[in-house]
């Protein structure tokens, strides 16, 4: 029999009750358009305690294009930065072909390499390739880096320099909103707005970094 092989009463399982202090960034666009694919709405609650698993939290990144024209909007990031997530915000750019866009991966990658020290876990919620490098330089510092995505929107890249792989498929049941109704203008349904289609205009992340 090969070494591994072998019964070492070892489970996978186990390698998550040493995560220490956990940090986790969420590309917002990445995640919005994942959850669409599923039929989905993200309950931010749920997914917080999610991701958290139980383990310390250092801080939660939402990374996120933005429209200040669009109160709704406005409403449910006012609504995030009150309920555990700092929120990194730049305003959406409009193209050439009239769509609108932002990129947040340097503001990502960044903030993952600068607080390095600090947390020992990184949850990475985006499928983006262009964060491999950035991933696999967290790892070299000593962090441990988990990527969560929807696997069909997830570079190969990414979930080989990871150190441990969660296709949002399989957490749906423990992120997704619940439908029910809502009084309109509750808290609750500022979620409902999350990453809905501003006529729209949201399809990624360019301007001011807000803080």
């Amino acid at each position: 029999m090969l070494p591994f092989e072998q019964d070492s009463g070892f489970k996978p399982d186990q390698i998550l009750e040493n995560r220490g202090r956990v940090a986790i960034f969420i590309d917002g666009s990445n995640l919005f358009y994942a959850a669409l694919q599923l039929g989905i709405e993200i309950d931010y609650t749920k997914l917080l305690l999610c991701l958290t698993d139980g383990s310390r939290l250092l801080r939660a990144f939402f990374y996120t294009g933005v429209d200040r024209t669009n109160e709704k909007q406005q409403g449910f990031l006012l609504w995030m930065r009150r309920n555990g997530y700092r929120v990194i915000s730049k305003e959406l750019v409009q193209l050439p072909d009239g769509s609108k866009k932002a990129n947040l991966d340097v503001e990502i990658a960044v903030d993952m390499m600068a607080l390095i020290g600090s947390y020992d876990t990184a949850v990475l919620v985006s499928g983006d390739g262009d964060l491999a490098y950035a991933v696999d330089a967290a790892s070299y510092r000593g962090v441990r880096v988990e990527v969560v995505s929807l696997r069909s929107m997830t570079s190969d890249h990414l979930i080989n320099v990871a150190d441990r792989y969660v296709d949002l498929e399989a957490i749906k049941e423990d992120i997704m909103k619940i439908s029910r109704p809502q009084s309109p203008n509750s808290a609750a349904s500022l979620t409902n707005y999350a990453y809905r289609p501003i006529s729209g205009i949201i399809s990624g992340e360019v301007g001011d970094r807000d803080n």
